[in-house]
């Protein structure tokens, strides 16, 4: 029986208080405050309280990716173009088999894993029309996290997401057995979310085999 644990809250105030080496693999996706994600609109939001809610304006402070790295054996990070990291010789790429000529076809990921680079071919678009009603405007394909925790994953891992917006990963946790730590901010996204991933256990009575934890 797999561990599921989501929580409401800041990742930046709770991770200082995991142990070393608690998670075998974090895959967080943060937000990289992208100008040009700004301008269509992607992180900001009108809130169900009718504030406005602009969570891609800041990229996390080094404090965090001290903790992140200290908490977790080894890291997955989205986005990492963004941020400044370590060198590695290691990356993995999602390529999006984007149509559209202004958006991006590739997304790239920062990891320590001493794996030969790795590409993982997915259509954004095949994504767009199965994923059903969209949550985040980040929402990643759960294939996509399947494939990282096939690929990078080992039996007996905890998984540690920071930014869990869509809990696409928690479902590929589901899906495959690997107990997770799930963290998201924002209230609206993390119910939405949490919605989501009772859903999914509720399928093939799931909920036998998981241990479903909500802080």
């Amino acid at each position: 029986m797999s561990k599921i644990t989501l929580i409401n809250g800041d990742s930046y105030k709770i991770m200082p208080g995991y142990k070393e080496n608690e998670f075998g693999l974090s895959i967080p996706d943060p937000p990289y405050n992208i100008i040009s994600q700004q301008k269509r609109g992607v992180g900001s939001r009108i809130d169900k309280s009718g504030k406005m809610n602009n969570w891609n304006n800041k990229t996390p402070p080094p404090r965090y990716f001290k903790h992140l790295f200290r908490i977790s054996d080894k890291q997955i990070i989205w986005g990492a173009n963004n941020f400044k990291l370590p060198p590695t010789e290691y990356f993995i790429v999602w390529n999006k088999k984007q149509t559209v000529d202004n958006f991006a076809s590739l997304e790239y990921a920062w990891t320590n894993i001493k794996q030969p680079a790795k590409m993982f071919e997915y259509s954004i678009h095949k994504h767009n029309k199965t994923k059903g009603k969209k949550i985040h405007s980040t929402m990643k394909p759960v294939k996509l996290y399947e494939w990282l925790l096939l690929n990078y994953a080992k039996k007996g891992d905890i998984i540690f997401d920071s930014h869990a917006g869509s809990m696409s990963l928690v479902i590929a946790c589901i899906n495959l057995n690997f107990d997770i730590v799930a963290i998201e901010k924002d209230e609206d996204y993390f119910n939405d979310a949490v919605k989501r991933v009772k859903t999914r256990l509720m399928q093939r009575d799931l909920l036998n085999e998981h241990e479903l934890i909500i802080k």
